[in-house]
């Protein structure tokens, strides 16, 4: 860390006073951001999806209950692989315990992978978590919401990501898509990727405020430094994963420099 101004209580308070009121228009800009959000048009869902769930067969509206509101987040696990991505997990571990809430304001909140419902599950008990996840193997679900890439469609650098032409050697993508319903009938509202997804991540809204940040400039990509959270060292200096002979990661957190 480099050593910064050092400055007397007073210097420092006429300084903060000044960010503040950078800090508020940051706020009145994010709300008037989030209105125009809410007023965009709704696109009805005819294509019939149908997941599978612990509880068996679910259909895109089966997902909401009886919610009015459906968040997706689009969790990158494919069917290959052994374990989901280390960043999709960064990004979940910060909804783990948080998702109860959204029930509250009307809004159900699941995880859609490719991978196999057993291997989701596996993964899911070994890190802890609770909130719903389901397999979209059996459907375009994935493709139809840009976050999945056929291979072809890799080989071509005809892949769409972010509202755009990009192209990748992995399968895979993060996102999060945003559903409503009215009765029975499905709409699509909203869904954003890459540096979107940087408002889900509440450890990054932490490490905003200190003084060093996320710290992230000198490494190969964002979230370089991210493991899953059972990966990280222990007080011996040793990660869990390395004391019990497991492998490393899936190797697909390079594919957007991770969900930013």
């Amino acid at each position: 860390m480099s050593r910064a101004k050092i400055a007397s209580r007073e210097e420092w308070l006429a300084a903060r006073l000044a960010l503040l009121e950078r800090e508020k228009e940051h706020d009145r800009r994010r709300d008037a951001l989030s209105a125009a959000r809410r007023e965009l048009p709704w696109v009805r869902v005819d294509k019939a999806y149908v997941f599978d769930a612990p509880s068996g067969k679910l259909t895109l509206r089966e997902l909401f209950g009886e919610r009015r509101q459906l968040l997706v987040y689009h969790f990158m696990f494919a069917p290959s692989w052994e374990e989901g991505c280390k960043s999709c997990s960064y990004v979940a571990d910060n909804i783990q315990g948080g998702h109860v809430h959204l029930a509250a304001r009307d809004t159900a909140y699941c995880a859609v992978s490719r991978a196999p419902l057993a291997k989701i599950e596996a993964f899911k008990a070994r890190m802890g978590w609770t909130f719903p996840w389901v397999s979209s193997g059996e459907t375009d679900f994935n493709h139809d919401y840009h976050v999945s890439f056929r291979e072809e469609e890799r080989a071509r650098g005809e892949m769409e990501y972010n509202y755009k032409k990009a192209s990748s050697p992995f399968p895979e993508a993060p996102g999060l898509s945003v559903f409503a319903r009215e009765g029975d009938e499905v709409f699509h509202t909203y869904s954003t990727y890459a540096r979107g997804l940087d408002v889900l991540i509440g450890t990054y809204n932490y490490l905003d405020l200190t003084p060093l940040g996320r710290d992230e400039a000198a490494l190969p990509y964002t979230m370089a430094w991210v493991r899953h959270h059972d990966r990280y060292p222990t007080t011996s200096g040793t990660s869990r994963s390395e004391a019990a002979g497991e492998g490393g990661s899936c190797g697909c957190a390079a594919s957007a420099r991770g969900p930013g």
